[in-house]
C-alpha cells in the first residue's frame, strides 16, 4: 500500500552557530509542524497522486526499493516555491541539504529525479490546491490564527510564458512546431511522408525579414504585403500536408501496423501534429484578415500563442505596463496578511460584480460578515451599490470614480474610511511578495489546469509563511 507520509525522523548532528541560519530551519520547522498537525492537507494531495506514485519508485545504490510519499511531493513543491527555483534546481539544492532532505523527509535515500518529481507535482489538481488552501484557513480560524473583521480585495495579473505575439512570429512559431513532428514522423516511417522537403531556412528568414521591416515603419503594412504574401503560402503548404499526413497515418495506427512502443510514438506525434495545425489554421486566419483585409480583429477572437492558446491580452492602465499577457488573478485578505481565498479568471472580470460572491465567501469561512470591506476604485460600481453593501457591512471603504458630491467627500474624508483605505494599501505588498519573492509575476507551466494550480500553490506557499511567523 502507498505510504503517505514517513514518520521516520533522524537526529540532527549540525546545529548552526550563525542566527540567519537558525531563523531559515525555524521557518520550514514551523512549516513542517503546521502540516503535521493537520494531516487532511495531506490526504487531499495524496488522493491526486496515489496512482502516480507508484512509477516513481526507485532504487538506491544497495538495491533496495525506495517509495516516495505524497508528504514527500508536497514538501518538494513548497520547497520550490519558497526558494524560488526552477524544477532543476530545487532537486539539486535538496540534494546538497541535509536540512531540506529532512524537510522533505526523504534523509539518506535516493534523490528524486526532476523529470519525476514534475509529472508528479502536475498531477495536483487546482481543485485539490483550492481544497487545501480552504483546510488551512478553516484550521487557521477554528485556533484563532486570524479573524474576520476586516477585508481587502485587490485583482492582478500574472502572466503566461510567452513572447511576444506578432503575426510573422506567430506564424514562423506554426511551421516550426509542424516541422519538428513531421520530421520525428518521417524518421520511422519515411516512405508515408516521401520526398517532400520542409522549408525551415526560407521560413525564418522570411519572418526575420518581416520582422526588421516593421521595426523600421509600424505603418509600412504594404511594404510587408508581398513579404506576408509568400509566407502566407508556405504555412498554407505545411498545413495541407499535415492534414495529408493524418490522413494517412490514422488507419495505419488504428490497424496496429506499428510496434508497441513506435506505435505510442506516431500516436503522440498525431495528437500533436492535429492539434498545432488546428492553432496554425487560427493564426494563419487572423495574419489574413489584419494584413491582406486590413480588418481590425477583436482581442477575443485573436490567438497569442500556439502554446499557451487561453492567454488574454490584458489591458489595465498601467503607466509600467499598458499591454500584459495573461490572466487576473484576485485575493482576498484578512488582518495578518492571511489569504482567505482566490479566484482566478480565464476571462478578465468586471470587478465589482466580484464583491458579493466575495463577502457570501468569507462569510461562509468566519460565520459573519466583515465590519471594514475595502477594495480600490476598480471595484465601484455606484452609490446605490455602497449602499447595499453597507446593510451589512459597517465601513465599506470603494473609492468613488469621477467627480463627487459635497456627501461623498464627505464620506470619504471620514476618519473610519481613511483608516481602512490604509489597511487596502497593504494588499499591494502581498501581491507584490506573491510575485517578487514567490514567483507569480509570471507562470512557467504549460496550460490552464497548470496555470491555475501553480497560482494555489504559491498561495498556500504564502499562508503556511505567514502561519509559521506566528
Amino acid at each position: 500500500m502507498r505510504s503517505k507520509i514517513n514518520t521516520q525522523s533522524e537526529f540532527n548532528f549540525q546545529p548552526s552557530n550563525l542566527q540567519i541560519t537558525n531563523d531559515y530551519y525555524a521557518k520550514y520547522e514551523a512549516i513542517s509542524m503546521i502540516l503535521d498537525e493537520h494531516p487532511g492537507i495531506v490526504n487531499a494531495v495524496h488522493r491526486d497522486l496515489v496512482e502516480a506514485l507508484e512509477d516513481a519508485a526507485v532504487r538506491d545504490g544497495r538495491g533496495a526499493k525506495f517509495k516516495y510519499t505524497s508528504d514527500t511531493i508536497l514538501r518538494i513543491v513548497l520547497c520550490q516555491i519558497i526558494e524560488g527555483l526552477s524544477l532543476r534546481q530545487v532537486i539539486i539544492r535538496i540534494d546538497d541539504s541535509n536540512f531540506l532532505r529532512q524537510f522533505v523527509r526523504i534523509y539518506n535515500g535516493p534523490m528524486i529525479d526532476f523529470t519525476a518529481y514534475c509529472k508528479l507535482r502536475n498531477c495536483i489538481r487546482p481543485q485539490t490546491w483550492k481544497k487545501v488552501n480552504d483546510l488551512l484557513a478553516r484550521a487557521a480560524v477554528k485556533e484563532n490564527q486570524i479573524d474576520g473583521e476586516r477585508l481587502r480585495i485587490d485583482t492582478t495579473a500574472v502572466e503566461t510564458n510567452i513572447h511576444w505575439p506578432t503575426d510573422s512570429s506567430l506564424l514562423w512559431d506554426t511551421y516550426r512546431t509542424l516541422a519538428r513532428y513531421i520530421e520525428q514522423i518521417r524518421e520511422i516511417d519515411p516512405v508515408l511522408l516521401g520526398d517532400r522537403r520542409l522549408l525551415l531556412r526560407k521560413v525564418k528568414k522570411l519572418q526575420q525579414k518581416i520582422a526588421r521591416k516593421a521595426s523600421k515603419n509600424s505603418r509600412a503594412i504594404e511594404a510587408l504585403k508581398p513579404l506576408y504574401t509568400r509566407l502566407f503560402c508556405l504555412i498554407e503548404n505545411i498545413l495541407q500536408w499535415s492534414d495529408e499526413i493524418a490522413e494517412a497515418l490514422a488507419p495505419k495506427i488504428a490497424n496496429h501496423r506499428y510496434g508497441p512502443l513506435v506505435e505510442a510514438t506516431m500516436a503522440f506525434c498525431l495528437k500533436e501534429l492535429v492539434h498545432y495545425r488546428g492553432l496554425g489554421e487560427r493564426v494563419l486566419d487572423q495574419a489574413h484578415r489584419r494584413i491582406v483585409d486590413q480588418e481590425s480583429v477583436p482581442n477575443e477572437e485573436k490567438i497569442f500563442s500556439i502554446f499557451e492558446p487561453h492567454t488574454e491580452l490584458l489591458k489595465r492602465g498601467k503607466a509600467a505596463r499598458s499591454i500584459e499577457f495573461g490572466h487576473m488573478i484576485q485575493i482576498q485578505q484578512v488582518e495578518g496578511k492571511f489569504i482567505t481565498d482566490y479566484d482566478v479568471f480565464e476571462n478578465k472580470p468586471v470587478e465589482y460584480e466580484l464583491l458579493e460572491p466575495a463577502l457570501e465567501r468569507h462569510r461562509r469561512l468566519f460565520g459573519e460578515y466583515p465590519e471594514q470591506l475595502t477594495a480600490d476604485k476598480g471595484y465601484y460600481e455606484c452609490m446605490e451599490q455602497i449602499e447595499r453593501l453597507s446593510e451589512i457591512v459597517e465601513v465599506v471603504a470603494i473609492s468613488k470614480k469621477g467627480k463627487r458630491t459635497e456627501e461623498q467627500t464627505q464620506r470619504e474624508t471620514d476618519p473610519a474610511f481613511r483608516h481602512a483605505q490604509r489597511f487596502r494599501a497593504g494588499v499591494e505588498g502581498t501581491i507584490s511578495f506573491l510575485k517578487r519573492v514567490l514567483g507569480l509575476f509570471r507562470c512557467y507551466n504549460r496550460g490552464w489546469q497548470h496555470y491555475v494550480a501553480t497560482v494555489g500553490a504559491t498561495v498556500f506557499a504564502h499562508n503556511l509563511l505567514i502561519l509559521a511567523r506566528c
